[in-house]
């Protein structure tokens, strides 16, 4: 029906612009009460945006980088942030929240996401899928930072349920954001009577991980989830593999309290991976991650879209610490500089 609809008003379009927004203006008044009208005035105000000329479509972008109440918010609150105001951060969300409608929300055709680059994407089509079309939420936009600021003050105010509610809308926009299912995860270990879903969470996240920042507090996760478990020799393994990724305080502190329960801590890389894979824990970064950041890279470079290129040979780099990446970089680097000059 809706497919129908959208058709049918395609074909009444013709050459002339005016002609075509009077028209689409008359569609909108015509499906307002409709079942299927919001999602019937959405795909309406898309083929309004075609209907305009260049100059005014700038015009409009001009306007609304201008009027961005998202990244105004953002921008103020991150000056607390930084200097440790939690509190004076979250009551300027919470107003900022009390009025804010909710932008760029689900449909009955659509699904809108937000991913940090290509491989987000690709990992999304692999891991998730989408159940409707995929429409992608503008970088002007910042609905992901947005909820997962906010998710993370109320957490550190410990609302933990409001925390919840807007981590999970942080989350339905980047269902494979590492960063936002570890902090989720951080409510699962704090607000819940077990910890399954404090382990379910951290392994999906290992799963998305592609910064090694993210893959060793995975490992960290896990191995707190097995020290509340008792079982310690698998604790001590996943703390000293986390520190192949990132050298930690907090590591190093749990290997004492461990080995202070007279488990011994003294354990090789080897070993500990070992003890992992008799967990059927993840070691390292998803295979399908690594080629796939390999073929982006490699697509890239061949493109001679060097700078793209040497931001995914960098991931890759920063993950496997590879002297031969290393060396494509510094070669991409070079052609950058000299494309500069």
């Amino acid at each position: 029906m809706y497919e129908e609809i959208i058709e049918e008003i395609k074909s009444n379009l013709g050459q002339n612009r005016d002609l075509n927004r009077k028209y689409l203006s008359s569609q909108i008044e015509k499906y307002k009460d409709h079942p299927y009208n919001k999602e019937i005035i959405k795909e309406i105000s898309r083929m309004m945006w075609d209907c305009l000329s260049e100059d005014e479509k700038n015009e409009f972008i001009e306007i609304s980088q201008k009027e961005n109440p998202i990244m105004d918010i953002l921008n103020d609150v991150s000056q607390f942030i930084e200097t440790g105001d939690y509190n004076k951060a979250l009551i300027m969300l919470d107003e900022f929240m009390e009025s804010f409608p909710g932008m760029f929300e689900d449909d009955k055709v659509s699904e809108y996401h937000s991913f940090t680059n290509p491989l987000e994407e690709i990992i999304f089509r692999k891991y998730i899928g989408a159940k409707k079309e995929v429409r992608l939420i503008p970088d002007n936009q910042p609905l992901l930072d947005l909820y997962y600021i906010y998710g993370f003050l109320l957490f550190e105010n410990k609302q933990y349920d409001k925390a919840e509610e807007s981590l999970k809308k942080a989350k339905k926009i980047n269902p494979v954001s590492a960063r936002v299912i570890l902090e989720l995860s951080e409510i699962y270990k704090m607000h819940t009577p077990t910890f399954n879903k404090f382990f379910i969470y951290t392994t999906e996240a290992l799963t998305y991980s592609y910064y090694p920042q993210d893959i060793a507090r995975c490992y960290r996760n896990l191995g707190y989830y097995y020290v509340e478990e008792n079982q310690l020799d698998v604790a001590v393994g996943l703390y000293k593999y986390s520190m192949e990724f990132e050298m930690s305080v907090m590591a190093y502190s749990e290997l004492q309290y461990i080995e202070s329960k007279g488990q011994n801590i003294n354990l090789t890389t080897e070993e500990s991976v070992e003890i992992l894979k008799s967990k059927n824990i993840q070691i390292g970064v998803n295979p399908f991650i690594l080629k796939t950041l390999g073929e982006l890279a490699s697509e890239y470079e061949e493109n001679k879209l060097y700078n793209q290129s040497a931001y995914f040979y960098e991931l890759i780099y920063n993950i496997t610490k590879d002297g031969k990446i290393h060396e494509k970089i510094e070669n991409i680097t070079s052609k950058i500089n000299l494309n500069n000059i």
